[in-house]
């Protein structure tokens, strides 16, 4: 039998510790140490000077380049206003929006979580005019970059934005809009989708539409919050004028209407109409039709871009008449108590000229001629001024040059070299009465100005300067020489009241309102040779006591039987001298003194 020691076996018998004496710590390691912290401290100093030093503007760089957004300019354009203020064109601000479906997240999802085309669609569904069903197509051709729409309007644009899914863009852009669709376009023309300005005034003013932009820098705070420093000054000045033009919209409008009306009834190819102030040049009007909405423009041909009024010429016809009796008068060549013989028929250099209706109208004073209507009687006083001094007073009155004037594509007229026509009585003849040479409608309408105002050539213009919510910058428009002299005008003036007091511009007469006037029905050709269409034109001066209009109607080959500048372009006169009358507050007269001297 063994005994075990129970000493060994107790296993409460704890163990003996070692105890280990101290020692002092040697010097070197003390020294050490020391070293290596001060060796990390110079190594941090040299960091932060570097930092400091040799990267610190660098690094500001990068900081900045992080806090501060740079807002390009949208390339806005300044609108365009009539004379009141009445909107024609402007830019807005509108949306594409772009889907990336390879990244579509809601608020909230966790990292790696792509949600899926059915649920975006489902809730662009209700804010965007798209179906369901065409979103998916969208979502599911491409992976990213997927135009879905544009044109969005800005309420559109911020409930998309309210959605907060990722994988949606929101491009913003402006787009020029015409308010006032096909009223003003002859005019104005407009911009195409790259904002490129392709006809009118859009054209011709480009760089002055432009605004004065320039690129914006703005610094933000980590949350988006705009920081107040370092903003450049004027960064938020926005630049408010707008082009105001002469144009009245609501005359316009009158205008438009009417000669569509006539159009219409007579199957007329095309038809324009002028309203200017004889003082100053101003257009109240430039209307015609057909035209085309700026706003869809690629619906419609291009030949209708331009305005015919000021690029396209025709033989004015009898509406010159007052023009030839007024230069016979300057020359000396008449007198205005005179008379002329109408035989209703004259040979010239072997050509027999005749009446617009083959009827002769025997003696006749000159406001009879114009009443009448008589080419023999105009050719019979034309032949007793000198050949090359008509040519030249024709020259003067700017016959063969554009008109100077605001307008885009103003064209010269085409008037017979002077040998030619002075060497052959036919060409002196014929533009007696309004033929054998061509101008545009804005010249017609520049020349019958100067019987009005007394002789003066005025600047026809659409433009009235730059507006804004300040100040108005009024151009000025300058005035030429006398053409004529004041005492030759105002007979005219008289011999023209006539023709709507007695003669062929009966039907624009209005009670108590002194109107003078003129009709004409000019013979065209298409290709030079055969004259088988025509042109009805009328054009009136008032009040005439105190004249301040011109107002001038033209339409292009009308189809129908008796189409004469009294049938045709009178009525449209009308209706646009009693909507005149009325916007200008022109107050009527019951004055017929100077009508009645002007007969005696």
């Amino acid at each position: 039998m063994v005994i075990k020691n129970p000493r060994r076996s107790s296993p409460l018998r704890k163990k003996r510790l070692k105890v280990t004496p101290l020692s002092p710590i040697p010097p070197f390691r003390l020294k050490l140490t020391f070293s290596l912290l001060c060796l990390a401290l110079l190594a941090l100093m040299g960091r932060v000077a570097q930092l400091q030093l040799v990267q610190g503007f660098a690094l500001e760089a990068r900081a900045r380049d992080y806090q501060t957004r740079k807002v390009q300019p949208l390339g806005r354009r300044r609108s365009i206003v009539d004379r009141r203020g009445r909107l024609i064109a402007l830019d807005e601000k509108r949306y594409r929006l772009y889907a990336h479906p390879s990244k579509f997240k809601f608020v909230g999802d966790l990292l790696g979580v792509i949600r899926r085309p059915e649920e975006v669609a489902e809730r662009l569904e209700g804010v965007l005019p798209l179906t369901k069903k065409k979103l998916l197509e969208a979502f599911y051709a491409e992976e990213t970059g997927v135009k879905l729409i544009e044109g969005l309007i800005p309420s559109t644009a911020s409930k998309i934005g309210n959605l907060r899914i990722d994988g949606l863009d929101l491009e913003p852009y402006v787009q020029r809009i015409y308010p006032q669709d096909d009223l003003f376009s002859n005019v104005v023309g407009f911009l195409d989708y790259d904002r490129v300005p392709q006809a009118g005034l859009e054209l011709s003013l480009d760089n002055e539409l432009l605004q004065k932009e320039k690129s914006r820098s703005y610094r933000f705070g980590r949350d988006g919050t705009p920081l107040p420093t370092d903003i450049e000054a004027g960064v938020f000045a926005v630049d408010k004028e707008h082009v105001h033009l002469t144009l009245d919209a609501r005359l316009q409008e009158v205008a438009v209407n009417a000669l569509r009306e006539q159009l219409d009834n007579w199957k007329a190819r095309k038809g324009v109409a002028i309203v200017m102030d004889v003082d100053n040049g101003e257009l109240l009007v430039l209307a015609s039709t057909p035209t085309y909405d700026p706003n869809k423009y690629w619906e419609y041909k291009s030949t209708l871009y331009k305005e015919w009024s000021v690029q396209e010429l025709f033989e004015p016809g009898s509406t010159f008449k007052p023009i030839n009796l007024a230069l016979a008068l300057e020359e000396g060549a008449i007198e205005p108590n005179g008379t002329v013989y109408d035989s209703g028929i004259v040979n010239v250099g072997g050509w027999p000229l005749t009446n617009w209706n083959k009827k002769p109208n025997g003696l006749l004073d000159f406001a009879k001629v114009l009443q009448v209507s008589s080419n023999v009687a105009m050719v019979n006083i034309i032949q007793k001024l000198n050949p090359s001094n008509y040519w030249e007073r024709l020259n003067q009155l700017g016959i063969s040059r554009a008109p100077e004037t605001d307008l885009p594509g103003a064209v010269p007229g085409h008037l017979k070299q002077k040998d030619l026509f002075v060497k052959q009585p036919i060409h002196q003849a014929v533009a007696s009465y309004g033929q054998g040479f061509s101008i545009t409608p804005l010249k017609l309408v520049q020349l019958h100005a100067l019987i009005a105002n007394g002789g003066r050539l005025v600047e026809p213009h659409i433009r009235k300067g730059f507006l804004s919510t300040i100040t108005t910058n009024k151009e000025t428009f300058k005035k030429d020489d006398l053409l004529l002299s004041p005492d030759v005008t105002k007979t005219v003036l008289g011999w023209m009241e006539s023709v709507v007091e007695k003669g062929s511009g009966k039907g624009v007469k209005i009670d108590n309102y002194r109107i003078g006037g003129k009709t004409g029905t000019a013979d065209q050709t298409n290709d030079g040779i055969n004259y088988d269409s025509k042109i009805c034109s009328f054009i009136a001066i008032l009040p005439v006591e105190n004249p301040r209009f011109v107002v001038a109607v033209a339409v292009d080959s009308p189809k129908r039987s008796y189409a004469y500048g009294s049938t045709v372009a009178v009525p449209v006169a009308k209706k646009i001298i009693e909507s005149l009358i009325v916007v200008e507050k022109i107050p009527p007269t019951n004055n017929q003194t100077d009508f009645l001297s002007a007969q005696s």
